[in-house]
């Protein structure tokens, strides 16, 4: 699904409230906004039913400089990790 299918469902679902694509397309900017900042600042966002996302971190690693063969060293790094609700996992199957 992309973005604007996204922005389309909402507007759709939310037909008896009148909503417009620019409001739905607001909505979900503030929506990704405010995730981005709850995971930078607290580690980690949750949502019941739906998951958890964390932030990870990656130890130093040894790797191949895939042109020339070479072994690199990886520097450690932060990542962002999705984890499903039980709920989701089950919906899945």
């Amino acid at each position: 699904m992309t973005k604007l299918e996204l922005i389309e469902r909402i507007v759709v679902a939310c037909k008896r409230r009148n909503l417009s694509k620019a409001a739905a397309s607001d909505l979900v900017e503030s929506m990704f906004d405010n995730l981005s900042l709850a995971i930078r600042r607290g580690r980690r966002f949750s949502y019941p039913g739906f998951g958890t996302f964390l932030v990870r971190k990656r130890k130093e690693r040894k790797g191949r400089n895939p042109q020339t063969g070479q072994e690199m060293t990886i520097d450690a790094s932060k990542t962002v990790t999705f984890r499903a609700s039980a709920s989701l996992k089950q919906e899945l199957n």
